[in-house]
């Protein structure tokens, strides 16, 4: 039986309890059946964004004609130098994290796959791993959806579109989430004649305006409320079959098939039976509100938890485990601040907070204030032809209760907001407040001032 202080399950926001630890003394084993880094670094939000903004830098190309430039040829680029800059890069950092790892006396880090053998022990099928603290943080893989035929294709997930063999003329992509949206509007820029398939509606979770508007500007088709009966690959190409809500029969035809259905925990290979640990139905483990698992001893965070399934929230939940489980000023339970998501589409969501559906549901009195990005004096130097920002105010407090923002640089746009709420300011803070002239931020101080205009008629 090998002993340390802390075994941790995972190699990608598990970092979060393996370095710090060990800086104060504490002897760390980190177990990771794949490359280090988890999928954000090797599958997803990294690379995924080295794919992305070039392909907004083409975009630009067509947008810059509102303002009068001739552009007679399309811009010369190399897709693959593009994906191949992607993983040497990715590389190059994935494998500089053992070698990190390596230098410092209180790590051992285990290349390999290990499962509980009992409450408290671990195993690689060879030797067993024991520790007063236990970390799963094991995240999630793509889901694949139940297809007649799909499991005989060669289909793409997100990890084979992000380090692609080939770059495909054109593409299906099955799904309306936030793998689709990225990279179908990547690969539509690169020049791939991209196809969205979807039973239900794009993006939604997403606010009702922010659909609309998305679905108004999309780069790429997304055919909604099909029935997929089958997939088929024959000469290089696959075949899709569906059918509509109206029950007539379609079909399609691509080079590729992407398969972006959401995402599915990777517990089923811990052996969790061995312990007292318990998932719910969908395999998502259940902690307590300190994270704690039904194990005593044993944690867990990130996306296996099924709370939030971005790297922000698990490196969130990995710092505080430190400070409750090792820090001088032990935490009490986990208190999440406002949680930030963007989706680096085009054009590009960001949202935090309640959306409106959610607060005529919960029968929350709000006020509401929208301001597309042309009524600003930077959206009339961009000739903007679409965005918007939209806040959210609670009558009762006059706090933020969300925003939702689409358009250029709405993931860095949000970020007033979010503070805003961390800090509990009211409607009079963003008003009083003085904002650059003519920074892109007031687009957000129009649509605070939306808000105060309603206010004020509904006083009258």
């Amino acid at each position: 039986m090998k002993e340390y202080d802390i075994l941790v399950i995972g190699a990608g926001a598990g970092t979060k309890l393996v370095t710090p630890p060990s800086q104060i003394g504490k002897r760390v084993a980190v177990f990771e059946k794949e490359t280090p880094g988890g999928t954000c670094l090797n599958r997803g939000c990294i690379p995924s964004k080295m794919v992305i903004y070039p392909s907004e830098l083409l975009r630009l190309g067509d947008e810059s004609k509102r303002f009068g430039f001739q552009c007679d040829e399309k811009p010369k680029f190399q897709v693959g130098s593009i994906f191949q800059r992607v993983n040497e890069t990715v590389k190059i950092d994935a494998d500089s994290i053992p070698i990190a790892y390596e230098k410092n006396p209180n790590i051992h880090y285990y290349p390999k796959k290990v499962w509980f053998q009992a409450p408290k022990i671990i195993t690689d099928g060879v030797d067993e791993y024991t520790a007063k603290h236990i970390f799963v943080v094991t995240g999630t893989r793509p889901k694949l959806p139940k297809i007649p035929g799909l499991l005989e294709t060669p289909y793409w997930t997100s990890r084979e579109a992000l380090s692609p063999k080939f770059f495909p003329k054109s593409l299906l992509i099955i799904g309306a989430g936030f793998i689709s949206l990225e990279l179908g509007a990547a690969y539509s820029a690169y020049g791939c004649e991209v196809t969205g398939l979807t039973r239900g509606e794009v993006l939604s979770h997403a606010d009702i305006d922010i659909k609309k508007e998305l679905m108004a500007h999309l780069p790429f088709p997304i055919q909604t409320g099909l029935d997929i009966h089958s997939v088929t690959y024959q000469n290089n190409k696959f075949q899709v079959s569906a059918k509509n809500h109206e029950g007539k029969d379609l079909h399609y035809e691509a080079e590729q098939l992407l398969i972006a259905t959401g995402i599915t925990p990777n517990t089923e290979d811990l052996h969790l039976e061995n312990t007292n640990i318990k998932t719910n139905s969908d395999g998502y483990i259940l902690v307590d509100e300190t994270l704690q698992t039904n194990e005593p001893g044993v944690y867990a965070f990130g996306d296996v938890i099924g709370r939030y399934f971005f790297r922000h929230s698990a490196n969130f939940e990995g710092e505080y485990l430190f400070e409750h489980l090792f820090g001088e000023n032990k935490k009490g339970p986990i208190q999440y601040p406002p949680m930030p998501e963007a989706i680096f589409t085009y054009p590009q969501i960001a949202s935090v907070g309640k959306t409106e559906g959610e607060l005529i549901n919960e029968n929350i009195a709000y006020y509401k204030g929208i301001n597309p990005y042309r009524s600003s004096a930077t959206g009339m130097a961009r000739l903007s032809e679409y965005g918007f920002v939209k806040v959210l105010v609670s009558k009762e407090t006059e706090e933020v209760l969300g925003a939702h923002i689409i358009g250029e640089e709405a993931a860095n746009l949000l970020h007033q907001i979010v503070m805003g709420m961390f800090l509990k300011a009211k409607l009079s803070d963003y008003l009083d407040m003085i904002y650059i002239h003519p920074a892109i931020s007031e687009i957000t101080r129009n649509a605070f001032r939306k808000v105060r205009e309603q206010k004020l008629n509904e006083g009258k």
